[in-house]
């Protein structure tokens, strides 16, 4: 299929689900239809986003739509080199990325300012969206004065990144994990990387703050790798995806091998935590509770090309 097909499915299921928030209470109505979209590296999650957003601005909907990706709300590259110096021997946390490099603070902030916009929008003051640019400091990226204001009314808040929807996982989940072959990058992935289970376990202790952004969220839209190949297509589209940005940058941006040490860093999050996305996390007394998008979450399935290979609902 080509990219427009997989713009329809998303629009589409915005729409439905845009038409139930609206149908709901008036206290919720009032606020913008939150939509989270997750999908690994180079997949074309931002790509597709923001074809998203171009087709809702123009009639017959004519919807303002703000879309907002948790790349740019990366910790400043200064306190990313102090995460890393602060956690020498955790190979995770060597680079943006990881849950533990995302200014949650300002998450929330953003988020919440973002949901009370259609409160008073003619007083209500614009909400700032920071950008984070990855080309910067050879990859490492960092974030940049420029950034976008956003004034109300807002129909539609998009916020689209590669851990959007994952929650933490218990110890005896990643244990058990730990010990078996990652689909496709073979048998001792996590040890041949040099990846330790107390990595994985200080990323899941980190991810609960990152998960409290969640609950903003109405609807899910997950852009998956094909069952058959979970991983090992993320590689050859994340290499994909740094040769456009350097063919238009003056290639600015990281070599071949840093691109793959830096795919390898968020390998174990889609084996540890992926999951959590429809299955949902511990909530405060420790048991399972369901996302807050249950019922509201499409499933793009996607092959080697990107083509479409199966849509499903959660």
């Amino acid at each position: 299929m080509e990219p427009m097909s997989k713009v329809k499915l998303m629009s589409e299921h915005v729409l439905k689900q845009l038409a139930r928030h609206r149908a709901g209470p008036a206290s919720s109505t009032k606020s913008p239809l939150f939509v989270a979209v997750q999908g690994p590296q180079g997949s074309g999650k931002t790509f597709l986003t923001t074809r998203l957003q171009e087709a809702f601005v123009s009639e017959p909907h004519s919807l303002k739509v703000v879309v907002l990706s948790i790349d740019d709300l990366y910790l400043p590259h200064e306190h990313l080199v102090a995460v890393a110096k602060a956690y020498p021997e955790n190979r995770l946390l060597q680079g943006r990325g990881q849950p533990g490099t995302h200014d949650v603070k300002l998450g929330i902030e953003i988020l919440a300012r973002l949901k009370r916009i259609n409160e008073d929008p003619e007083h209500h003051p614009d909400v700032h969206i920071p950008r984070f640019d990855k080309s910067l400091h050879t990859g490492e990226g960092d974030r940049v004065p420029e950034g976008t204001n956003v004034r109300g009314p807002v129909d539609v808040v998009v916020l689209e990144g590669w851990c959007v929807g994952f929650y933490p996982s218990s110890k005896e989940e990643i244990d058990h994990r730990f010990e078996l072959p990652v689909q496709g990058l073979g048998d001792d992935f996590f040890i041949s990387r040099g990846f330790r289970k107390e990595d994985v376990l200080d990323i899941n202790q980190r991810l609960k703050d990152l998960a409290s952004w969640w609950p903003y969220f109405d609807a899910f839209i997950q852009i998956k790798p094909a069952g058959s190949h979970p991983y090992d297509y993320i590689y050859k589209w994340r290499l994909q995806q740094e040769h456009n940005m350097k063919a238009v940058n003056g290639g600015k941006g990281m070599t071949d091998e840093q691109v793959v040490k830096f795919v390898d860093r968020y390998i174990p999050g889609y084996v540890f935590f992926g999951d959590g996305i429809t299955k949902g996390g511990p909530g405060e007394d420790g048991h399972l509770q369901r996302p807050p998008w249950a019922g509201n979450g499409l499933c793009i399935q996607i092959g080697e090309s990107r083509e479409v290979v199966d849509v499903g609902t959660f």
